[in-house]
């Protein structure tokens, strides 16, 4: 599993899962707002199922050997 999920794409993830989850559990939105845990667990480990799919990645990482 190698990381596809680079540092600006990881602190996005992470801000916007823990809004989403704040808002759903003060009542603000609905029960969809728990989807947010699936953004903050991709942020944490660097990588989404989903880019690596479709072979995405926002890391920024030198692919020259």
């Amino acid at each position: 599993m190698e990381n596809n999920v680079g540092k600006i794409d990881r602190i996005i993830r992470i801000l916007v899962g823990l809004l989403l989850v704040s808002l759903s559990v003060t009542g603000l939105i609905g029960a969809w707002g728990w989807l947010g845990l699936i953004l903050v667990a991709t942020g944490l480990m660097s990588f989404c199922p989903i880019y690596a799919l479709f072979g995405k990645s926002t890391c920024h990482m030198d692919k020259h050997s």
